[in-house]
């Protein structure tokens, strides 16, 4: 399905069936009834939201917000089409590689004038590049609120009972490299526990493969969106060592294997630091976290990023952006980052993640958060992103069997994606 359009025609029919912003807003003590679309459920995460969304109230005693948290899987599917039947919410989170689809669609109310306005905000700490997924024609149009590196969590207890070496021996010795991760996870694998899982990947995310990929320079189009450049050396390169990984070596479960790593069961995970609160709290596990390993194409960092939008549709379009403005500023930013890291320049160092961050070291704050969120490329995106990402998915079914021809498989899907990343 085409959300692009999906959502361009729903924005167009809402614009004549629901008043946009502006029109619709409650007068100042008429009762307000927000809500938000949220992908997590997690308790720790809802608990600190309804805590923002309670200090906005004491200040619009008349607004009442509401978080409704949506299934991760079918998260963008359900979101477009609360739009397109006239339901939207007043604010949604919105998927790094979604930005494009919302932004270009016209669905989103911009946010610039109303964030530069709130008291004590300092939108220009937000840096360019973190901001740029989520703007147009120089007005920011959702929040990223969260700017999230992907790293490598490690169980050092199943590394050692395998006779393998650790990533902080190998980062000692100036050899983490992905060769000798897979190495280690190898090791592991042999011995029946897991080896390194991408986590959510699960043979469909295949985005999240770019945690692996930008490791050899690989991307799976230009710079410019224009062109499919997933049949270049890069990508048959890195594609080629992921396909050994699991087929040859056993450093990586196959398709249809679930292995969890923070049950204990496998060596290392690529995530975002935010799962860091999955680690057990029961029979904790001697575990680590480290920057992903350098590649051939040298040192790298991988980020997602998750946005903040006010819903053009919505009846109270003022009133959200007001909100978004209270949820993200410092303050606010600050009690989010132990979730969700900031963007904001003047909360990225070790002092303050570690207040929020009470798990990680200075060190981990330092080389795998701060380090990364500054020099990290964004997950990949597309404006028509779901169905080139089904395509694309659908192509790599064939990767992912035990013999298969990569470079012409990886034609094949350039050949598909290719009229679609021209539109």
């Amino acid at each position: 399905m085409d959300y692009y359009k999906r959502l361009k025609s729903a924005v167009a029919a809402l614009a004549i069936a629901v008043p946009l912003a502006g029109s619709g807003i409650a007068k100042a003590q008429e009762a307000v009834n927000l809500r938000m679309t949220i992908w997590s459920a997690n308790e720790a995460h809802l608990k600190l939201f309804n805590e923002i969304a309670a200090g906005f109230k004491k200040d619009h005693p008349n607004v009442t917000m509401t978080y409704e948290s949506l299934p991760f899987d079918t998260y963008t599917t359900a979101l477009t089409t609360q739009i397109a039947g006239g339901n939207a919410p007043d604010m949604a989170w919105i998927f790094e590689t979604a930005a494009y689809d919302f932004v270009n669609s016209g669905a989103l109310y911009p946010l610039t004038d109303t964030l530069k306005a709130a008291k004590g905000y300092n939108l220009d700490e937000l840096s360019g590049t973190a901001a740029e997924r989520w703007s147009k024609d120089g007005k920011l149009y959702a929040y990223p609120f969260s700017t999230s590196p992907f790293a490598m969590f490690v169980n050092n207890d199943v590394i050692k009972a395998a006779g393998a070496k650790t990533p902080a021996e190998l980062i000692a010795a100036g050899q983490w490299t992905w060769d000798n991760a897979i190495a280690t996870a190898s090791a592991v694998g042999q011995t029946g526990k897991g080896g390194l899982i991408v986590r959510d990947f699960n043979y469909q995310i295949w985005q999240n493969l770019a945690s692996v990929w930008n490791g050899w320079g690989a991307s799976p189009w230009s710079a410019d969106g224009k062109t499919c450049t997933m049949t270049e050396k890069p990508m048959v390169d890195a594609l080629t060592t992921i396909h050994e990984a699991i087929f040859k070596k056993k450093a990586m479960p196959g398709p249809g294997e679930n292995v969890d790593f923070f049950a204990g069961d496998a060596a290392m995970t690529i995530t975002q630091i935010s799962r860091a609160s999955l680690l057990p709290k029961d029979k904790p596990f001697s575990w680590d976290l480290v920057p992903l390993p350098k590649g051939p194409a040298g040192d790298y960092a991988l980020i997602g990023q998750a946005g903040i939008g006010v819903m053009q549709a919505g009846k109270n379009a003022k009133t959200a952006a007001e909100y978004i403005a209270y949820m993200t500023n410092p303050e606010n930013s600050a009690k989010l980052s132990q979730f969700f890291p900031s963007a904001r320049k003047s909360l990225l160092n070790a002092e303050v993640l570690k207040k929020s961050n009470p798990l990680l070291s200075q060190e981990q704050l330092d080389k795998v958060v701060i380090s990364g969120i500054a020099t990290g490329k964004v997950i990949p995106g597309h404006t028509g992103f779901a169905q080139i990402q089904q395509a694309v998915r659908a192509g790599l079914d064939a990767v992912w069997r035990p013999d298969v021809d990569i470079p012409g498989t990886l034609q094949q899907i350039c050949g598909q994606i290719g009229p679609l990343l021209k539109r």
